[in-house]
């Protein structure tokens, strides 16, 4: 899958999807966009998920009727991600178009 990282997303997750094929915002030219314009230049980029370290876009942004799969970590400090590292793959590999999911990081 075509995966897209978020700002906050932690650089060394990237290792872990090696069966997929990552991109940050900021490789993209996208650091300066906010979410929603974000989400619509990776749908319009053919992104098909999103990995994202902010639990609130489900309460800012409509997600209803997207073509993009958005994955939530639930933290962004890469320390605490390491450990349930095979969550987070999951729920990438799991991703359908459209879907939304969170991924616990104690």
């Amino acid at each position: 899958m075509f995966v897209l990282f978020d700002q906050g997303t932690p650089l060394p997750i990237r290792k872990y999807l090696s069966a997929h094929q990552v991109v940050t915002a900021f490789e993209q030219g996208w650091s300066t966009l906010r979410n929603g314009e974000l989400l619509l230049a990776a749908e319009a980029g053919g992104f098909e998920v999103l990995l994202t370290t902010d639990t609130n876009i489900k309460y800012q942004q409509n997600l209803t009727n997207r073509a993009i799969a958005i994955v939530v970590l639930g933290k962004a400090r890469w320390p605490r991600i390491k450990p349930v590292i095979a969550r987070v793959a999951v729920a990438v590999d799991g991703a359908t178009p459209g879907s939304y999911s969170e991924v616990e990081i104690p």
